[in-house]
């Protein structure tokens, strides 16, 4: 057996634990926790870095039938983002004798005194910072994992220009009775101090204190389930003269964005916000940029309305959004002469999909060219709905809505670009 054992976090090791250390011949860890442990010299140590190596060194020990018990020494508990994934994968997990510490996560919400099972827990360490901020920007209650070239400096910074509600917590050498640190700051002041190893965790909390403190039971841990309800009816946003994007055709744009916790989407032209807002509510992150000040109110209007967050942008793309970060997937709606070069400019940033919406028949061919010329494989229809609409004597007719075009662009699967999760 490979005896994984979970530490630092507070949690004294048991009998068992300490046992099996003492009779171990290989031990690996993490340099702090092999120093921590007082190995006797007898005793070989592998301190992680790569795990490839690492798991090389213990398979070499296992075929050594002489060669006595393994030990591995992970931060809290191991099976939460941590090397019993890497164990299991390479040697089963019939082969694994694992005892977990109290995960950093809940000692982190501990310290702070709040629940976690309705945070959404996300690992930066040794992954790419961008899912851990558009979750963070995206739900109210976060536990960000850290790494090197991804800790609160780095998470604040990106946060800072947000105009989110945020504070972020940083809990530090979480269960060292001498180090240990938990601070609560601005995501402006994490980014502009330098920050000491070891960080434990950064929690990422809603300054709206109903959301990251509702006392609402659960029955499923993490993020709430998705909407109930998805291309809602025009009448559940605020709009102005019928400026909104059309339920049915909201509901294919849906569709093509495949808005997903992680991502980050740009609504441009948002109008109302309707997509952005939907977006939210699926999980994404959501940047809505609008030119008229009276928009950017109805926005927020709906945001709130809705319980999301929505970051709101007031200018006129494409120069509105050369300050933004890169988007996942990208919607247009609206028109105007700027059309194909906003759609240009959207299709140069965005990691996976741009969906235009068009009234117009004239602008289809040159938003087409413009996302072809992107790069992008491209499709698009004609919608053209009649609703069910009453008529005096308790008889129904067909109303027909103003057809739109709704055209989108694919960005070829890259082997870099995986999944969020």
């Amino acid at each position: 057996m490979i005896t994984v054992i979970g530490t630092g976090t507070g949690t004294p090791l048991s009998a068992d634990s300490l046992r099996a250390v003492a009779e171990a011949t290989l031990v690996v860890g993490g340099r702090r926790h092999l120093q921590e442990a007082a190995l006797p010299e007898r005793v070989s140590r592998v301190v992680l870095g790569p795990l490839a190596p690492a798991l090389d060194v213990i398979a070499r020990h296992r075929a050594d039938g002489s060669a006595g018990r393994v030990v591995v020494l992970a931060s809290g508990d191991p099976g939460l983002f941590g090397i019993v994934r890497a164990l299991a994968g390479r040697f089963g997990p019939q082969a694994l004798d694992v005892r977990p510490a109290a995960p950093s996560v809940a000692v982190a919400f501990a310290r702070v005194g709040l629940p976690w099972d309705d945070a959404v827990v996300v690992s930066a360490h040794g992954r790419d910072l961008r899912t851990a901020v558009n979750v963070c920007r995206a739900h109210p209650k976060v536990a960000v994992l850290t790494g090197p070239g991804a800790g609160p400096a780095e998470l604040g910074a990106a946060l800072a220009d947000s105009g989110l509600p945020r504070t972020l917590v940083v809990a530090s050498a979480l269960g060292d009775p001498d180090s240990e640190r938990v601070e609560h700051v601005s995501p402006a002041d994490a980014a502009g101090r330098d920050w000491p190893e070891p960080l434990s965790v950064v929690l990422c909390l809603d300054d709206v204190r109903a959301r990251a403190h509702a006392p609402v039971p659960r029955t499923l841990a993490g993020r709430s389930p998705g909407p109930a309800r998805w291309a809602l009816g025009e009448e559940e946003f605020a709009h102005r003269d019928s400026m909104i994007t059309k339920f049915e055709v909201r509901a294919l744009a849906l569709a093509r964005l495949g808005p997903r916790t992680g991502d980050l989407v740009w609504d441009v032209g948002a109008g109302s916000g309707s997509v952005a807002v939907e977006c939210a509510r699926f999980g994404a992150a959501a940047i809505a940029v609008e030119k008229s000040s009276d928009g950017v109110g109805r926005v927020r209007a709906n945001a709130l309305a809705h319980g999301v967050d929505v970051q709101t942008v007031h200018g006129s793309a494409p120069a509105a959004l050369s300050q933004l970060p890169d988007p996942d997937a990208v919607f247009v709606g609206g028109g105007g002469r700027e059309l194909p070069a906003v759609v240009t400019a959207c299709a140069r940033r965005a990691r996976r999909t741009v969906v235009v919406s068009v009234a117009a028949l004239d602008r289809v061919p040159a938003v087409r060219e413009a996302l072809s010329e992107a790069g992008f494989a491209t499709g698009g229809v004609l919608l053209h709905s009649s609703r069910l609409a009453p008529l005096p004597g308790d008889v129904t007719r067909l109303a027909g809505t103003n057809p739109v075009f709704l055209l989108w662009g694919d960005r070829p699967a890259h082997p870099l670009r995986g999944a969020t999760q």
